[in-house]
């Protein structure tokens, strides 16, 4: 049993403000301690939440992981987060040499590498090929039904995080190159490559899906092998983020946008890669366009999502965790750590947009804004003018 001091303790509470909720919760029978001390705000809500808002977290840690000689995989989906309708993501890993095989599917790919490096090949629409090598903080995108792979570089590998432009997808629902070959008549493959029975029948069969082999030679060497008589393709399914500005900057943290404004080959899917400093927040805002995909890389934060209908649900996240806001439903992410908040916003749009409360409020008539909120001249002078994305500036 967890005690309703040990509750009141991991609260996120600002100092000195006193929340008052131990006062009207008691738990005198079972309980997951560790659950709880790490979901406070679900334990033991603010005041402030009211109604039913559905779960919009799910931890990677719950999903189910499927391990090979090479690596392993696991996803989140509609099926893990009912409510990520729009959006899925697998989180995966692969040992140096380790191969996630051919493969295509019907929704786009985008990626950021969180570990290590892997190479990336793929051909574009014309059937010119694309190898890069990617390293931590770089990103991919690839659009649906172009064939493409992942192998882990040396020394130990990669591991990096896919977000697909469809929340029904699964990882697992792939067409890969070990199907095709499997479930393919043999005197088909004979006609069609053109090769030897002895050769034919010497291919795998069976799903390979992620399995071991060398680590590749050097790249230059891959890329001048695949150009083939096309050459390589003028398009770049990758980006350095690294080599990027941020888009906003402040005292307490950073955003990079990153969409196809500035990415040129991601066309569903926008992107914001955002870090915190402790003691700072995500101003309240909300999105437009589309709904909001989340990913926390390191350190602690909670959110609260606020629905129509007078329902508001206060949610704790830490690294590895999945969160979900629905388009147009306003919500803030504080860092409640003492640590960096790294985490990043994905869309199923080709743009980024947002609009945050203090902007909203600042650009209406300051008479219609202390009226709703019955405030006086000098509060409403103090709010900011101009959107600050992360306070404080």
């Amino acid at each position: 049993m967890l005690a309703m001091t040990d509750v009141a303790s991991a609260q996120s509470s600002p100092a000195g403000v006193k929340t008052g909720r131990t006062d009207r919760i008691s738990d005198p029978g079972p309980t997951n301690k560790s659950l709880d001390a790490a979901n406070a705000d679900v334990s033991v809500p603010p005041l402030t939440d009211a109604g039913g808002v559905p779960t919009f977290k799910y931890p990677f840690s719950l999903s189910n992981r499927r391990v090979f000689e090479g690596g392993w995989s696991r996803e989140v989906t509609v099926r893990e987060l009912p409510v990520s309708k729009s959006m899925a993501g697998v989180n995966m890993r692969l040992t140096a040499g380790g191969i996630r095989e051919l493969h295509w599917h019907s929704a786009a790919e985008w990626a950021i590498m969180l570990y290590g490096s892997a190479r990336i090949t793929a051909i574009d629409d014309e059937g010119r090929s694309f190898i890069r090598d990617s390293e931590e903080g770089d990103l991919w995108y690839f659009p649906k039904g172009i064939p493409h792979s992942i192998q882990g570089l040396g020394p130990d590998g990669a591991e990096f995080l896919l977000v697909f432009d469809d929340g029904d997808f699964s990882e697992y629902a792939t067409v890969l190159l070990s199907d095709i070959v499997t479930h393919t008549p043999k005197e088909i493959l004979l006609k069609n490559f053109g090769i030897s029975k002895q050769s034919v029948a010497g291919m795998f069969n069976g799903e390979l899906f992620i399995f071991q082999a060398p680590v590749p030679g050097p790249l230059e060497e891959d890329q001048k092998v695949a150009a083939g008589r096309l050459g390589p393709s003028p398009y770049d399914f990758s980006f350095r983020t690294r080599q990027q500005t941020p888009t906003k900057k402040t005292k307490s943290g950073e955003v990079l946008i990153v969409d196809s404004s500035t990415f040129k080959a991601s066309t569903t899917i926008a992107a914001a890669i955002v870090t915190i400093h402790p003691g700072g927040m995500r101003e309240l805002h909300w999105h437009q366009n589309a709904d909001e995909w989340q990913y926390f890389i390191s350190g602690n934060a909670r959110i609260t999502e606020l629905a129509t209908g007078h329902r508001a649900r206060t949610m704790n996240f830490e690294a590895g965790d999945v969160g979900y806001v629905q388009h147009t439903l306003p919500h803030y992410i504080e860092n409640t750590g003492n640590t960096d908040l790294k985490f990043v916003e994905m869309f199923k749009s080709n743009r980024y947009q947002d609009l945050s409360l203090s902007e909203w409020l600042a650009h209406t008539p300051p008479e219609l804004v202390m009226a709703h909120l019955k405030i006086d001249k000098a509060a409403y002078d103090a709010i900011p003018k101009e959107k600050a994305v992360i306070l404080p500036e």
